[in-house]
C-alpha cells in the first residue's frame, strides 16, 4: 500500500521512492516497470522525480549494509506493514549514503509514518533509530566496510567461485557506485566527450557525469548519439564490417545494436518480443535517422525463408553484469534462474546457427557475470554444430586485454578500466562475448 502523502515540501518524493522499493522488494518487480507504471511517481516534477529515483537507486545499492545497520540498531523486526521497514531503509539510504540534510531525512520519515495509522505507533522507535544512525553514521559505515556486504550472499559466493576474492570485491564495490552515462556516438567520440564534458573510452563509447534530462543535453535532439553501455557496444562492433550485409539482430531491445549496425550500413532485421519495446527503437531510429526492419516476435519461434550474413544474439540472461546500472537486479534474481535461462540461451543459439548462412558469422552474448550462461555454451556450441571459433583480440575492444579470454573470448567485468581520478568514471558492464563462423 502506498503511505500517505501531504503537501510538506520534500515528502511526496520520499513516499514514492518509498513505494517504488516496496514494488521491488515486496512485490518482486522490476525497478523500470514499477517506475514505468507508477501514475504517482509520473506526476511528480522532473526534479522530485530525479530526487526519488536517486534515493530508491542508493537504497538499492547498499541494501545489505543498511539492513545491517537496521538489524544492528533494532532488536526484533516489528511484526507490522512491510511499509514500515521500507519507509526506514528510504530514511537510512539519505542518512548513511546522501547529501540529504539530517533532520531533513528523518523529519520526512516521520512525516510518512505519521500520515498512515497502522504505522503511527512506531514513530517512537524510528525516530530513535534514525537519529542514532545520524550520530553514528562513520562508525555503522565502517562495520560494514567490505563491499561484500551489499552482494546478495549467494551472488558474493558465485563470484568469489569464478573470479577470485579479489576480482569479486571490485565487481561488488563498483556495484555500489551511481553509473556515468555512457553513449555510442555516429562519429567523432572525442568531439563529442568534449561537448558532453565527459571521456572517450578506449572501447570508442564516450562516457559522461549527465544528470538532469538525457534528452536536453547536446546531440541528442540532432541524432548524433544514443545511450547504450560501453561493454554492451562491443558484440555489434565485432561482426567487423557490416556495410551492405544481411544482419539479423536477435532479442534487439532496446535497440543499440541495432543502431550500432545500422549506422555502419548493414541491412538490419531486428527481432524481438515486446511491442512496446520495439516502438522505442522504431523511435530511437528514427531520431537518428537510420533504418532496419522492425519484427514483433518470439525470436525463438520466428522462422523465415532467408539466411543471414551475420547474426547477432544478446540473449535474455540474469543481467548480473548490469547491477551498477540496475541494482534491482541483485534482489530479483534467484539462483535457480540460471539454470532456466542458460537451457533458453541455449535453445536460441541453435536457433541463432539456423538463420545463418554457410560462411556466415554469428555473435553470441549476455549480460550475466555466471559463467553458465557465457563462457559454458561455448564448448557445447561447437560440438553440436559445423561452428569454428573466431578469436577476437585486444584490438577489437580498444586494446582492453584483460577482457580477452585464453580461448579468445570476451569477458568484460565491472571492474575493468577504472578510474582513479574519478572512479564513478569507471568499470563496464560485465558481458560474455563469443564470435563464431558457420562453416561453409
Amino acid at each position: 500500500m502506498r503511505p500517505p502523502v501531504s503537501d510538506k515540501p520534500g515528502l511526496a518524493p520520499r513516499a514514492a521512492a518509498t513505494a517504488l522499493l516496496a514494488a521491488v522488494l515486496d512485490e518482486r518487480r522490476p525497478l523500470d516497470a514499477a517506475l514505468d507504471s507508477d501514475a504517482t511517481f509520473a506526476d511528480l516534477p522532473p526534479r522530485d522525480r530525479a530526487l526519488a529515483r536517486a534515493i530508491v537507486g542508493t537504497a538499492l545499492r547498499r541494501l545489505g549494509t543498511i539492513d545491517a545497520v537496521l538489524d544492528h540498531l533494532v532488536a526484533r523486526r516489528p511484526r507490522a506493514d512491510a511499509l514500515l521497514w521500507r519507509t526506514l531503509e528510504i530514511a537510512a539510504a539519505q542518512l548513511l549514503f546522501m547529501e540529504v540534510a539530517d533532520h531533513a531525512a528523518v523529519s520526512l520519515a516521520l512525516d510518512q509514518l505519521d500520515g498512515d495509522p497502522r504505522l503511527r505507533p512506531f514513530k517512537g522507535l524510528a525516530n530513535a533509530v534514525l537519529r542514532r544512525i545520524a550520530r553514528e553514521r562513520d562508525a555503522l559505515i565502517a562495520a560494514t566496510a567490505a563491499p561484500s556486504s551489499d552482494a546478495p550472499p549467494w551472488l558474493w559466493s558465485r563470484w568469489v567461485a569464478a573470479y577470485g576474492e579479489a576480482t569479486a570485491s571490485a565487481i561488488a564495490a563498483m556495484h555500489r557506485l551511481e553509473p556515468a552515462l555512457d553513449v555510442s556516438v555516429k562519429s567523432d567520440a572525442g568531439a563529442w566527450a568534449e561537448k558532453l564534458g565527459g571521456v572517450a573510452l578506449p572501447t570508442g563509447s564516450v562516457r559522461a557525469l549527465a544528470t538532469g534530462d538525457i534528452t536536453a543535453l547536446p546531440g541528442y535532439a540532432d541524432g548524433a548519439w544514443w545511450v547504450q553501455g560501453a561493454a554492451a557496444a562491443l558484440p555489434a562492433r565485432l561482426l567487423g564490417d557490416v556495410a551492405g550485409k544481411s544482419v539479423a539482430d536477435l532479442c534487439a531491445a532496446p535497440g543499440g545494436k541495432t543502431a550500432e549496425l545500422a549506422g555502419h550500413g548493414a541491412e538490419v532485421t531486428a527481432i524481438d518480443i515486446s511491442s512496446s519495446r520495439m516502438n522505442r527503437v522504431r523511435e530511437n531510429l528514427r531520431r537518428l535517422g537510420l533504418t532496419a526492419e522492425i519484427v514483433v516476435a518470439d525470436a525463438l519461434s520466428w522462422q523465415t525463408e532467408r539466411r543471414f550474413d551475420a547474426v547477432l544474439l544478446d540473449a535474455p540472461c540474469t543481467a548480473t553484469g548490469t547491477i551498477r546500472r540496475h541494482p534491482d537486479v541483485a534482489w530479483l534474481k534467484q539462483p535457480e534462474d540460471i539454470a532456466t535461462l542458460a537451457a533458453l540461451q541455449t535453445r536460441l543459439l541453435d536457433h541463432a546457427v539456423a538463420l545463418l548462412k554457410p560462411g556466415g558469422t554469428l555473435v553470441f552474448c549476455t549480460c550475466s557475470l555466471e559463467p553458465e550462461e557465457g563462457e559454458a555454451h561455448l564448448a557445447p556450441a561447437l560440438a553440436r554444430h559445423p561452428l569454428d571459433l573466431v578469436s577476437i583480440s585486444p584490438d577489437e575492444i580498444g586494446g582492453l586485454a584483460e577482457a580477452v579470454t585464453a580461448g579468445g573470448t570476451v569477458r568484460t567485468l565491472p571492474s575493468n578500466l577504472p578510474n582513479a581520478a574519478e572512479p564513478r568514471l569507471g568499470g563496464l558492464e560485465g558481458f560474455f562475448i563469443m564470435r563464431l563462423r558457420k562453416r561453409l
